[in-house]
């Protein structure tokens, strides 16, 4: 689908003009989006734009890294944005120019939707240009990182609490799951850093050098996000050794108490194997009160083993 906008030369705003007539007519600036675009409709991009093919190329095979290439009269952008619920990369493209700004995504952008909202709505559109919209796209995009940096944030707490006594396989399983999702984010986050990075030090940009104080904020932002995210991922691993640290001592003590109930059966099972040969010439077997005096020797050295091991605390 692709939607238009633009600005005339008396700071008239108009909508869903031709995109011929655009390219072709006499306008301050526009702003074409391609949402979820068909085949058809991305051939747009060859004529009338004229766009570089490799940059086509980028947009159609989509999941780039986030840059930013130089062109002749446009730079041209690959952003990335994070879906609220899934937690998946959405690649955003922009070619920005002086006089316009090209935006090209395939699936439906919150980000993209908001600030068309709030410019085609604004009672001060021609205070607006490409620029403008560019800000605000990236920074509603790195708005939204937030909430999704501060849920993993809340699940952390939860799993490192563990208030609800949830299995230690079931934690754990919870914890790589959330490492997961920090590698996701930090993909995303870490080279949209290096993007703001660029813009701020590019002097090529001369159509955002008056609003570099505006793009240091988002730069800002994903700096904070960086360190948010180290410090969750931190916290996995040491929630991690302390898990396997208690599993661990866990096992021990149970191998102890195992330890100790071999120990304590094993003078009984001599004692039980020496009178179980049956040999002949063994006094004690025909005598009358040998079971009994067997069996109460060994009690005696049950409780007395039992008693032992407990004062030198290996039942603690």
């Amino acid at each position: 689908m692709l939607r238009t906008i633009a600005i005339k030369k008396n700071n008239q705003l108009v909508k869903d003009i031709d995109i011929v007539q655009l390219v072709s007519g006499d306008f301050k600036w526009y702003w074409i989006d391609f949402n979820q675009p068909t085949d058809k409709e991305i051939e747009y991009l060859r004529d009338p734009l004229s766009f570089h093919p490799l940059a086509i190329e980028d947009c159609i095979h989509h999941l780039q890294r986030p840059k930013i290439d130089y062109y002749e009269d446009y730079a041209f952008f690959v952003t990335q944005a994070l879906n609220q619920k899934s937690i998946k990369r959405e690649e955003i493209n922009f070619f920005l120019s002086r006089n316009y700004i090209v935006t090209f995504h395939h699936k439906p952008s919150t980000e993209i939707d908001d600030v068309w909202n709030r410019f085609s709505q604004s009672a001060n559109a021609n205070q607006w240009d490409p620029s403008h919209v560019f800000y605000h796209v990236l920074d509603k995009m790195v708005d939204n990182y937030f909430p999704l940096v501060n849920q993993i944030d809340d699940k952390l707490n939860e799993i490192d609490e563990n208030s609800k006594g949830r299995s230690m396989e079931a934690l754990l399983r919870d914890l790589f799951d959330t490492r997961h999702d920090l590698l996701s984010l930090r993909h995303t986050i870490s080279p949209m850093r290096d993007l703001l990075y660029r813009i701020l030090n590019s002097q090529r940009l001369t159509s955002i050098q008056g609003k570099i104080v505006y793009f240091s904020d988002i730069y800002d932002h994903l700096l904070k996000l960086t360190e948010m995210i180290e410090a969750s991922r931190e916290l996995t691993t040491d929630i991690r050794d302390s898990y396997i640290s208690i599993n661990s001592n866990e096992t021990n003590h149970v191998m102890k108490v195992l330890t100790v109930i071999t120990t304590i059966f094993m003078p009984l099972t001599f004692i039980v194997g020496v009178y179980g040969m049956n040999f002949t010439h063994m006094p004690e077997l025909t005598w009358k009160y040998g079971y009994f005096a067997a069996m109460i020797l060994m009690f005696l050295i049950g409780v007395g083993m039992t008693i032992w091991f407990t004062k030198k605390g290996w039942f603690k």
